[in-house]
């Protein structure tokens, strides 16, 4: 009986760390940005290029238990919590796929992506009424995508005229 209760209690510390980004999503102050902030440094830091095979399995990887992990932040009278930042993280990856790993393009993407996240335009804003992880994760998952989008149809559209 000990044992099961200490797995629980172990699950929820797993589950608040994932949800909260290594506790970044306890900044006081716009901790949306703060966790796509940190999920770029992250990604800067690692050398995994985004175009990789290992990328897009992280991103995967991290949208699966990201739907658990943000699920047991939400409650009925809070269903998104400001401090489960995990979406932040796995919405900006997306954003930065296929990008050149340079500052200029990277600081670009995170730009894109909190503009998509915050002006949540259609459907984004109708995914968020999925109910606890699914809607705080995929609603992030579409901004990286539109993000991702706009950006590499840029970046080639750039690198056509410069042909």
């Amino acid at each position: 009986m000990i044992s099961s209760v200490s797995s629980i209690s172990l699950l929820k510390k797993l589950g608040w760390f994932i949800a909260t980004g290594a506790g970044t999503g306890l900044s006081p102050i716009a901790p949306g940005t703060v966790g796509s902030g940190a999920a770029l440094l992250i990604y800067l830091a690692s050398p995994i290029s985004g175009s990789s095979p290992i990328f897009f399995l992280l991103i995967l990887i991290g949208l699966v238990s990201g739907i658990w992990a943000t699920g047991t932040l939400a409650t009925t009278n809070n269903p998104d919590p400001k401090k489960a930042v995990w979406d932040e993280f796995i919405g900006l990856w997306i954003t930065c796929l296929f990008l050149p790993k340079t500052w200029e393009w990277q600081i670009l993407a995170f730009l894109m992506f909190r503009m998509f996240d915050i002006l949540k335009p259609w459907p984004i804003r109708q995914l968020e009424s999925l109910p606890k992880g699914w809607g705080i994760m995929l609603d992030d998952v579409l901004a990286g995508i539109y993000g991702t989008v706009c950006i590499n149809f840029a970046r080639i559209a750039f690198l056509y005229l410069l042909d």
